[in-house]
């Protein structure tokens, strides 16, 4: 397997810590409202991740979090007049919801910051006593310049970052690119700490998750998110592990990129915001999942009416394609089986382990459905060679996370299908029609 380490801008030979195992990591929502298809690509992504590696044999160990302590939480709850726990439960449901809708399946394990207070205000204190972090009125800041290496992962030099960044002259910070850890708030939900009554930084969360649910290695295998968590996000996460534990981390930092909207980038301003929940609703989550696989995960990622046609019509085509074996497997009592044969599926997996290349696995996918075809069409088929076909089709879609289910024909069904041939052959077009509506009814032509 190889993947692009964004620590190091190249494509790398991915090698485990623990071998045959993968520890992953992937930034939840924040979850004040509905996640868009933005939030809904780096759940395909990873999710398609985990299941090329366990396709390649790899137990996988896929953790996720919720941020539920959020200004914007604070903020909705205000303006709804309810709890912030009302507005975090509903939108964790929500984000669930989507996440089934698009097949990926549940993290492991999936912390809420609530749940870690205690833990997180640990590692604050860890980092003031190392002298990596400071107090200042109630609130406690990160020292940037306290760590090396500062802007490797997002290759920006400190001093180029010194020239950005805003200053405000009556700020509490040592240096502009000091980052909060603790805030100190009567707003909204807070914690009693050592330095003020608040609530914690969202940069922090991420690193004591990582070490709470990955038994305190300090680095895991793979950290992942959006091509926008990189950097102030990820950057700084990196720099409170390397702080405390002398670690980066993760080995593998594997970031998506953005999904644009008629070529446009997403945003409220612009209008163009879509749920996922409403494309879900309006096309599917297979045609969804399809969408968002069709370009290279790293690559920006365009959707409008024609690429949402494009991928109905590519996944139709598969469809129609196994319907179609499944027809005539159950028509002549051939019972399919599931077991792949490696060598028919090398190519769709070669472009998968390189770097999840799925463009190139899509083709791969269509080759098999070519051949395939050609089976069904031939005067007298051969049952074995179909299933073959069949069966690595079946186990393509399973690796894309694409939902498929075999079509079973019952003794009615075959009658069915018998008195509809039969009718053709006698030329009772009208008869015949009925009986092809009823099969076309059932899912069966």
């Amino acid at each position: 397997m190889k993947l692009f380490n964004s620590m190091g801008q190249k494509i790398e030979e991915f090698k485990p810590i623990h071998e045959n195992q993968v520890n992953m990591y992937v930034c939840g929502p924040t979850v004040y409202n509905y996640p868009h298809i933005g939030n809904a690509r780096p759940i395909v992504v990873f999710d398609t991740l985990k299941r090329t590696f366990q396709a390649l044999g790899y137990k996988v160990r896929m953790v996720s979090n919720y941020t539920d302590v959020d200004d914007k939480i604070i903020k909705v709850a205000k303006e709804l007049g309810v709890s912030e726990k009302e507005i975090t439960e509903k939108f964790i449901k929500a984000y669930n919801d989507d996440r089934l809708a698009l097949h990926a399946m549940m993290p492991d394990a999936a912390p809420k910051v609530t749940e870690t207070m205690n833990a997180i205000i640990d590692f604050i204190q860890l980092l003031v006593d190392k002298g990596n972090a400071y107090e200042v009125d109630g609130d406690v800041y990160f020292r940037v310049n306290s760590v090396e290496k500062y802007g490797n992962l997002s290759n920006q030099q400190i001093n180029d970052l010194m020239v950005g960044a805003r200053i405000d002259e009556n700020s509490k910070k040592e240096n502009p690119l000091d980052f909060t850890l603790w805030k100190r708030t009567e707003e909204g939900i807070k914690w009693d700490s050592p330095w003020s009554i608040g609530r914690p930084g969202w940069h922090t969360e991420c690193v004591v998750m990582i070490n709470n649910e990955f038994n305190k290695e300090h680095t895991i295998d793979i950290h992942g998110g959006g091509m926008d968590l990189k950097f102030p996000h990820h950057e700084n996460e990196i720099a409170q592990s390397r702080a405390a534990f002398q670690t980066s981390i993760a080995n593998y930092w594997v970031h998506n990129g953005m999904v644009n909207i008629d070529g446009e980038k997403m945003s409220k301003s612009l209008g163009n915001v879509i749920w996922a929940k409403d494309m879900i609703a309006k096309v599917g989550g297979n045609v969804l999942r399809w969408l968002f696989l069709s370009a290279h995960y790293r690559s920006p990622l365009n959707i409008n009416d024609e690429a949402i046609e494009t991928a109905k019509k590519e996944l139709n085509k598969v469809q129609t394609s196994l319907k179609q074996a499944y027809v005539k497997a159950g028509l002549a009592g051939y019972e399919l089986n599931s077991e792949v044969q490696n060598e028919v599926i090398k190519s769709f997996m070669d472009a998968m382990e390189d770097d999840l290349n799925t463009p190139n696995a899509f083709s791969a996918l269509f080759d098999e459905v070519k051949v395939l075809n050609q089976v069904i069409r031939k005067g007298e088929i051969d049952f074995a060679e179909l299933n073959v076909h069949v069966a690595a089709i079946e186990k393509m879609l399973n690796v894309l996370g694409i939902e498929n289910q075999r079509l079973v024909l019952s003794e009615e069904d075959k009658e069915l299908h018998g008195k509809w041939r039969t009718a053709v052959k006698e030329k009772d077009f009208e008869t015949a029609d009925q009986y092809r509506a009823m099969l076309i009814e059932k899912g069966i032509l």
